[in-house]
């Protein structure tokens, strides 16, 4: 079974909110130099790169 990257994406955007939140993540205090919040922006740009990708190929299957 193959899985579509944008499912992937979502489904671990989903779980990385779903980590911060978390109780027990909160009571570790842990503030490394690279953060959830940086997982999540590096994940939404690789979705917005992807989504252009499909529009762009979509758009040149019409003109041809």
């Amino acid at each position: 079974m193959k899985v579509k990257l944008l499912d992937l994406i979502g489904v671990t955007q989903y779980l990385l909110s779903q980590i911060e939140k978390h109780p027990d993540f909160l009571k570790l205090e842990y503030y490394p130099d690279l953060t959830i919040g940086d997982a999540q922006t590096a994940l939404s740009c690789i979705k917005d790169e992807l989504e252009n990708q499909q529009q762009l190929s979509a758009a040149s299957k019409e003109t041809n």
